[in-house]
């Protein structure tokens, strides 16, 4: 890995004041897992890289091992080397103390090759096959989330936040898209953002979505798109925290409250060749290249439906007229549909896929997004007729919608072993089978209730 002493230096120089540094990688389940180390070491750790225990890529939701193909206890969980990501060296602004902190990448023991079950990793292999045939996908996320209040119920779920200056009144409508609420909470929504700008993370367009105290930061089309995912994993932890700092909390879980529209992570992708955008409406083939690429990710969406909804949580978010997609179908500027032609201007044109929760895995989401449209534009696939009106009135009994249907027919797949490697299909599947049985193993309050 690069001798990144000059990133450091110059961070420093600007920096003099910073006291600690958090360098964390991304783990399976998305979250950020790493150490804190003096500011006096980060000259070293910039130049000769450290040390991470390597099964942490390979945790559950709760940061439990299960020896997943012999890592974790069979192997003596060792350490292995771990280096930072060029770039990502920033200040952290909600910090109490002048504090540093930097995305982490793990290798072999040699130092240079990226460990294979890194997700980070598998996206990367991902997006090489595009660069094979001489394009280059752009990327751009968009994440849900609602901001909470950061007291519990009595049985220990979430509550709506308390509205800011309004004396202990509850949000209770979600009131999409309203100015009002948004200038309410604008002093945690303007300091997400100032945070997001400090860090480099490039958000956009800010909404207030359809729940009460639900929220979307959009982010930059990059033609980068381990970049792109790099940002969405970078902003919920600034999310997470900023919020923490104001005074709630913050979550991206799929469906928090019942009777609100749950959180999503939507994918934008166009891809760019040397002419251009190749959805371009105005080129000879524009259609039909958009037409290809949305076929693969028909044709991918059900083995890959454990990737997008990760947990038994996941699947709440799928409901008929909820704006999730509970079909395959697509469509231009509809929202009802799983792959939606978002009206923009032809060399903008794009496909937005909505079917990731936003608590899904940034880079395993991204890269099964654009391993579908590659083998989509690859294999030359021919879509469904365009859906037109309300298609997500009814669930197709096909779209694996519970956890474990998920979890077989990724562990089935035909394709997705081809981009993903078999390996990290068997892996994956066995922390999400793991964690899952883990969780069966409460009896649940509602077992009471109704079977006692």
């Amino acid at each position: 890995m690069a001798d990144l002493s000059d990133e450091a230096e110059a961070f420093l120089t600007v920096n003099p004041d910073v006291k600690t540094l958090d360098a964390f990688i991304i783990d399976l389940c998305g979250n950020p897992v790493g150490k804190r180390y003096p500011a006096t070491d980060i000259p070293k750790l910039f130049s000769d890289g450290s040390t991470m225990c390597a099964a942490m890529q390979l945790t559950d939701a709760q940061g439990v091992s299960w020896d997943t193909l012999g890592y974790g206890f069979s192997d003596g969980d060792p350490d292995c080397p771990c280096w930072p990501v060029p770039g990502t060296l920033r200040p952290v602004p909600w910090a109490s103390e002048p504090r540093a902190q930097c995305l982490m990448r793990l290798t072999e023991a040699d130092r240079t090759t990226p460990i294979w079950f890194e997700p980070r990793t598998v996206l990367e292999r991902v997006v090489a096959h595009f660069a094979d045939l001489g394009l280059k996908p752009v990327v751009a996320l968009e994440l849900e989330f609602y901001l909470i209040d950061r007291e519990r119920n009595g049985e220990g779920g979430p509550q709506h936040a308390l509205l800011p200056g309004q004396g202990g009144i509850r949000s209770s409508a979600g009131q999409v898209f309203n100015m009002s609420v948004m200038d309410a909470f604008a002093p945690v929504v303007d300091a997400i953002a100032a945070a997001c700008k400090d860090q480099g993370v490039p958000v956009t367009t800010i909404a207030k979505e359809y729940g009460v105290g639900q929220f979307e930061f959009n982010l930059a089309h990059l033609s980068d798109p381990v970049a792109a995912a790099d940002h969405g994993v970078l902003q919920r932890r600034i999310v997470r925290e900023v919020a923490r700092v104001q005074g709630y909390d913050a979550t991206f879980m799929s469906k928090p409250f019942a009777e609100d529209s749950g959180s999503g992570l939507q994918v934008n992708l166009s891809i760019q060749d040397s002419d251009g955008n190749i959805f371009d409406p105005r080129r000879t083939d524009g259609d039909a290249r958009l037409g290809h690429a949305i076929a693969g990710m028909q044709a991918m969406l059900a083995e890959s439906f454990a990737i997008f909804a990760p947990n038994l949580n996941a699947y709440r978010r799928f409901e008929p007229d909820q704006f999730t997609p509970v079909t395959s179908d697509w469509g231009e500027n509809n929202r009802s549909v799983a792959f939606r032609v978002p009206a923009s201007d032809p060399e903008n044109r794009r496909i937005e896929h909505r079917a990731a929760g936003a608590e899904a895995n940034p880079y395993l989401v991204t890269a099964a997004v654009l391993a579908a449209a590659h083998h989509g534009l690859t294999n030359t696939l021919t879509p469904t007729a365009e859906g037109t009106g309300n298609v997500g009135a009814e669930i197709d009994p096909s779209m694996p919608l519970q956890l474990w249907t998920a979890l077989d027919r990724f562990q089935a797949a035909k394709v997705l072993p081809d981009y993903f490697g078999a390996r990290y299909i068997e892996a994956y599947a066995h922390v999400k089978q793991s964690e899952f049985e883990s969780f069966m193993t409460a009896i649940l309050p509602r077992e009471h209730a109704w079977y006692l």
